[in-house]
């Protein structure tokens, strides 16, 4: 068989530059045991590239069709129209009419065929481009489906391809045009199968759309689908929709409208039997895909055809499994108030830092939180712990746990050992036990800094791929410090402490939220600094007019420079540079290391810090701090008071002062773990520039297009090293 007509069955998935995607899912599905897909062939791109080639006005035209942007609208349909033009007028090469005419003999050349375009950029895992191109049906006749052929292929220039191609970013010449020839099916009932439900992404229940005669009807719109919802072999939901019309087949050629007889139209388009039939069709699709499919179908003499079969594109991925057991993800982002994608650097670093139990889907970090959940243990600590940052995140994992969607192990609750002190269950129901001496946050915060003194120092001596092992080996030392039980072991005190105090005050006083309260204006609360360091930063400005003016126009990240030009210019730099030494490593999104921090765009500052000026009074930070203080003091001796009133007062005021103390003298701290990460991500990321601009300055990098893995040659480590560099 020649390049330029290939049958379904010389056809499969590597196929798809010749045939298209709508053609290489044909030649798939045609190989699948028990799918009946209706029999033809396709008309390959080469076909397509030969007619191109051979007509330079058509090539003119593409090149002026190429400079245009979405917005050149009239021009994009000027220039599309004359294409087609030009295409549907082209005679089709002898050679090619000769293979299509051998083909159709085969097939029978009196038959009904559709007629439909396989572009190389459709039914695409990343794109969908169905329905761009045409389909033409119910075409009978060797001369009116070579007249159909040419329209396939003029249809690729439609406007509406165009712009979508333009918005997509798709080369307008590297996008090319199969066309599928093929049987027609006369159905009494057609439609879509999507094995994954496409409203709720749900992968077990699969959602079929059915209606009376041909699929176009419910494709254009005319009618409105019933709706079946299937799982593991059971119809779980229908909605029988009326059915007032139905597109059926003429007898010599194209297709009609028709009205369904009114007794007809409240009728279920397939019955329970069928619909479970076309489940276990769909399933097996599906498998051989090895992914989430868009099934067109046609029931014909109570016999199922499968038209089409597509990956569904708008499905948000999942996490892979190692099982095919039921799985929970929590969001890292969502719980970092960061909804962004990841880039790829910053998801390598995250899952090297990390012990927790990640997975990655769609650009962003999710936590697999089956196995907390599976035993009731540790379920009720994670439920606890995630209630008291994040309420309704708890709800809906009880949600989760009351449908029983996974499987719970047997209580496996166990004595503890006399040396695990850090989690231990006392009859008050405190679950962490720590010696509440503030000197231990202190000492923690000296020794994070200090490590973070001689990273900066130590990294220095590294470069090229020693750079590399150099930060893999320092990671394992940032995961010494995020898992040091004793810094677990202050913030989770804090936090039991916080959750006893909210309990028990609605409990014997009635107080709601107490531990808010309590918990203003804590020593060593590292975001809290930030904030009020910035309001410092404003009081320094503030007596200076010019400095103001000058800041409310900056544009570029070179203020800085400027600003010792102007009267207490000097002194605004040095507030902001030091500003900048302390918390510069910092940004919104700073879990992902590729996020630009502050010390690299200061102008990110610079509208906080006009607000701080125009709409606080001056020391409003420390007035800000101390009224905060005094608020969580007044709350204190306010319920010690009231508590010694009640029935064992004494002890039950005793009790509350202990666990406020635990707040006030560890919650602060909850914050800094992060802090400390984000100061090395920054030492890291630094690092890694400086290497990348001395390559870039030694030319063995091209700024923005890197191709070179030199770096690698004398390392010990993979390739996945320098795409650090060269993919954030």
């Amino acid at each position: 068989m020649s390049s330029y007509v290939l049958g379904f069955q010389g056809i499969d998935k590597t196929k798809l530059m010749v045939v298209g995607g709508k053609g290489a899912n044909l030649g798939e599905l045609s190989k699948i045991e028990g799918i009946r897909v209706p029999d033809g062939f396709c008309i390959s791109t080469e076909a397509f590239k030969r007619i191109i080639g051979e007509t330079s006005s058509i090539n003119e035209l593409l090149d002026q069709l190429s400079l245009l942007k979405v917005e050149d609208r009239d021009k994009i349909g000027e220039l599309s129209s004359e294409i087609r033009l030009r295409l549907e007028g082209i005679a089709i090469p002898e050679d090619i009419h000769e293979e299509i005419t051998r083909l159709l003999s085969g097939l029978g050349e009196k038959n009904a065929y559709a007629v439909r375009s396989s572009a190389t950029a459709e039914d695409l895992p990343t794109a969908s481009f169905a329905g761009q191109q045409d389909t033409y049906l119910n075409i009978v006749g060797k001369k009116a489906i070579l007249k159909h052929i040419s329209k396939c292929w003029a249809s690729l220039f439609t406007e509406r391809a165009v712009i979508y191609r333009l918005q997509n970013g798709f080369d307008h010449r590297k996008v090319h045009l199969s066309v599928v020839i093929q049987k027609m099916v006369f159905p009494q009932a057609a439609g879509i199968l999507f094995t994954a439900d496409p409203v709720t992404s749900n992968r077990k229940v699969l959602s079929i759309d059915a209606s009376f005669g041909l699929g176009e009807a419910l494709v254009s719109g005319l009618v409105n689908a019933d709706i079946y919802k299937v799982c593991n072999g059971k119809v779980i939901d229908k909605k029988i929709s009326t059915k007032k019309l139905a597109i059926y087949a003429l007898n010599d050629s194209g297709t009609k409208e028709q009205e369904i007889e009114p007794e007809q139209q409240n009728r279920q388009a397939l019955t329970d039997a069928q619909i479970l039939e076309l489940e276990h069709m769909g399933r097996k699709i599906e498998e051989h895909f090895g992914c989430p499919q868009d099934i067109e179908w046609c029931l014909a003499d109570d016999i199922f055809y499968i038209v089409q079969s597509r990956p569904i594109t708008t499905l948000y991925p999942i996490p892979e499994a190692d099982d095919q057991e039921n799985h929970v993800y929590v969001s890292a982002g969502h719980q970092q108030m960061m909804t962004d994608p990841i880039k790829p650097l910053g998801l390598s670093f995250f899952l090297l830092t990390t012990p927790a139990p990640m997975r990655k889907a769609g650009g962003r970090l999710f936590v697999d939180v089956t196995h907390m959940l599976a035993s009731p243990d540790s379920r009720e600590i994670f439920l606890d712990t995630m209630g008291q940052h994040d309420p309704l995140m708890k709800d809906a994992l009880m949600t989760i746990i009351e449908r029983d969607f996974i499987k719970s192990l047997p209580n496996d609750k166990k004595e503890p050992s006399p040396g695990k002190r850090n989690k231990v269950m006392s009859t008050s129901g405190f679950r962490t036990q720590i010696e509440n001496d503030p000197t231990i946050v202190s000492d923690l915060i000296k020794r994070s800094q200090t490590s973070v003194e001689e990273l900066k120092q130590n990294i220095q001596r590294s470069s090229g791929s020693d750079l590399f092992d150099f930060i893999l080996e320092d990671i394992q030392e940032l995961k010494k410090i995020l898992s040091d039980p004793q810094s677990s072991s202050v913030f989770m005190a804090a936090m039991d402490a916080s959750s006893w105090l909210n309990e028990k005050m609605m409990e014997w006083l009635g107080e709601k939220n107490t531990a808010d309260t309590i918990s203003q204006s804590v020593p060593n609360n590292i975001t809290s600094e930030m904030g009020l360091a910035l309001l410092d930063v404003a009081d320094v400005i503030r007596p200076y007019p010019e400095v103001i003016d000058y800041l409310q126009h900056i544009k570029d990240d070179n203020f800085l420079d400027e600003l010792v030009k102007l009267n207490g210019g000097q002194e605004t730099q040095d507030a902001i540079f030091a500003y900048l030494n302390k918390y510069g490593m910092r940004c919104a999104g700073e879990i992902d290391i590729t996020k630009t921090r502050w010390s690299e765009k200061p102008t990110t500052l610079i509208p906080m810090i006009l607000s701080n000026i125009k709409n606080f009074e001056p020391n409003a930070g420390h007035r800000k701090f101390e009224q905060g203080r005094q608020e969580a003091l007044k709350k204190e001796q306010e319920l010690l008071v009231r508590l010694k009133q009640l029935p064992d007062g004494e002890q039950k005021a005793k009790e509350t002062k202990r666990m406020i103390s635990l707040i006030r003298n560890f919650i602060g701290y909850r914050e800094y773990p992060k802090y400390g990460m984000i100061n090395r991500y920054f030492v890291y990321k630094q690092a890694l520039l400086k290497e990348a601009e001395q390559l870039v300055q030694a030319s063995v990098f091209m700024k923005k297009k890197i191709y070179t893995i030199s770096l690698l040659q004398n390392s010990t480590k993979s390739c996945a090293q320098i795409n650090w560099i060269i993919r954030s």
